[in-house]
């Protein structure tokens, strides 16, 4: 859409007292938002739901010079806006209610996107941020795309997953484009940006606002077809985003935790409420598969013929590759301090003097190649 159309867009959407709803309310009584603003008092008023106030507003805008502003930015950063009645837009996003009318995006989104979101809690434990990647690797790998919110935590943990498995990832942010937030998340920012998309409703230099995250969770949960919650206290965020899933007919997953953790009774809680429990990624691709089609240059992991196990034991085991592949040496660093005598993720971490993050995503590629496996209690042992 060209700027001249686009313009009308961005003012319509500034005006107090319209809001999403509002917003298709218009469209659907007039065609475009141009149109709205030509219309008189009178016919805006004879709009359901649109009162004498906000048709006052409609009237009286006289903030041009902002919006032409916001477009000067979007040109500056290679920024793209995309409507709701763009092809590319989220085609599950159009289905709720309250979408919204456009979105402001940096990187690539795809039409045949399959969509599954991934949240949980910021104060994510070391093997909740394991399995958050494990499985978010896996379902890239089978052509799924990840979307979350690239908080800290399992958020940031989804993200990384996904590019581990080279497959595309959506951070929808609940701040401005142009405003990167957690700030030590400009490296996977730009990650995510050049092997998907990072969008958001919200204008430039828009803060970080506490009130914008709920809005937020409804673009994460509208654009998919099921939302995963790894990890969340009975108060978190997740929940939100996992009670919106439902209102919009969504597929809702849980990790199972610890009993005695207090970051999974969120998640136990939605699996007394009729969550599907996840044990692997099989638990999420045997109910999304059904509703698409995957691109056939990607597959689905081979289903085992065993019976499932827990994500403390996983059955995900990938047999070494008859041809010798050369581990890189944090790779061999790591290896050396596993062996048939199970050692937990703790002391690997110590043992191997790198970074938690660094670890788990080096553990990650070992299991994956067949080098190693996982046992109940985060213990890991050599491959037999």
């Amino acid at each position: 859409m060209d700027t001249k159309h686009l313009k009308y867009w961005l003012a319509l959407k500034r005006i107090e007292g319209i809001g999403s709803s509002h917003f298709k309310i218009l469209l659907e009584a007039f065609g475009t938002p141009e149109r709205v603003f030509h219309q008189p008092l009178t016919s805006l008023t004879a709009v359901p739901g649109i009162g004498r106030k906000t048709a006052a507003n409609i009237k009286s805008f006289n903030f041009w010079g902002d919006v032409e502003k916001e477009l000067d930015l979007v040109r500056k950063h290679a920024v793209d806006i995309i409507t709701f009645q763009d092809p590319l837009y989220p085609r599950n996003l159009l289905n709720i209610y309250d979408n919204p009318p456009f979105l402001y995006i940096k990187g690539t989104l795809l039409h045949d996107d399959i969509n599954i979101a991934v949240v949980g809690s910021r104060m994510a434990s070391t093997y909740g941020k394991y399995v958050t990647e494990t499985l978010c690797r896996e379902l890239a790998l089978a052509g799924i795309t990840i979307v979350s919110g690239m908080a800290r935590g399992i958020d940031s943990a989804a993200h990384r997953g996904a590019l581990a498995g080279k497959g595309r990832t959506v951070a929808v942010l609940g701040c401005g484009i142009d405003i990167i937030y957690p700030p030590e998340n400009e490296k996977l920012f730009k990650d995510i940006t050049a092997r998907g998309a990072v969008i958001t409703e919200y204008p430039f230099g828009m803060p970080p606002q506490g009130s914008n995250f709920p809005a937020r969770n409804r673009i994460i949960s509208g654009m998919s077809l099921g939302v995963v919650v790894v990890e969340a206290t009975e108060k978190s965020g997740s929940l939100i985003t996992a009670r919106l899933a439902l209102e919009q007919n969504r597929e809702v997953f849980a990790v199972p935790g610890s009993i005695d953790s207090a970051g999974s009774r969120g998640t136990n809680k939605l699996i007394k409420q009729g969550a599907k429990l996840v044990e692997t990624v099989h638990d999420i691709l045997e109910e999304i598969l059904p509703q698409v089609e995957i691109a056939p240059r990607r597959t689905a992991p081979r289903k085992e013929t065993k019976a499932k196990t827990s994500l403390d034991e996983p059955s995900m085991k990938v047999p070494p590759s008859s041809t010798a592949v050369r581990l890189s040496d944090r790779e061999a660093t790591v290896l050396k301090l596993i062996c048939e005598k199970p050692i937990d993720v703790d002391g690997i971490i110590v043992g191997a003097k790198m970074k938690a993050g660094e670890t788990l995503n080096i553990l990650l590629s070992l299991e994956l190649q067949g080098h190693i496996r996982q046992l109940p209690g985060k213990l890991f042992v050599r491959s037999e």
